[in-house]
């Protein structure tokens, strides 16, 4: 059964996300990151290409022809896929076929249209059977 994590009270969910990548990628494991939102896509993008300042982040879009070879894929659809690691997802609905990963991360950022999208996504998937865990990103940047 897929392991859900929520990673919630994000200052910037796409900040957050590009850390939770980061320590994805220097773990060697590969992550499938839906955003189906092209802004949202596009912002996180640039976002990798700099983050963290000193390092690269290898990723691409899953039209990619390097996509095979490559640890992180953005895309805006699930059956663009070619792994089933992980997936990090950055839509405010629940993912199609995330059951069929092994974990799932969820980044939820403060706003309250963030939260309640993230309640209703746990409800989601408790309702479902799914076990979640939960980490606050607020007190882990407060310590």
């Amino acid at each position: 059964m897929t392991r859900i994590f929520f990673y919630f009270n994000a200052r910037d969910r796409l900040a957050a996300s590009a850390d939770l990548i980061t320590r994805a990628c220097r773990k060697k494991k590969e992550i499938f990151v839906y955003a189906p939102d092209a802004k949202l896509a596009g912002a996180l993008d640039r976002l990798l290409w700099a983050f963290p300042p000193t390092g690269f982040i290898p990723h691409v879009y899953a039209s990619s022809p390097l996509a095979d070879r490559t640890p992180v894929i953005i895309a805006s659809a699930t059956d663009a896929r070619r792994q089933t690691g992980r997936m990090l997802n950055l839509s405010d609905e629940v993912p199609p076929g995330f059951a069929e990963f092994d974990n799932l991360v969820e980044v939820v950022g403060q706003s309250g249209d963030e939260k309640q999208a993230g309640r209703e996504r746990a409800r989601f998937y408790k309702d479902r059977g799914y076990a979640i865990e939960y980490f606050n990103l607020q007190e882990t940047t407060n310590a």
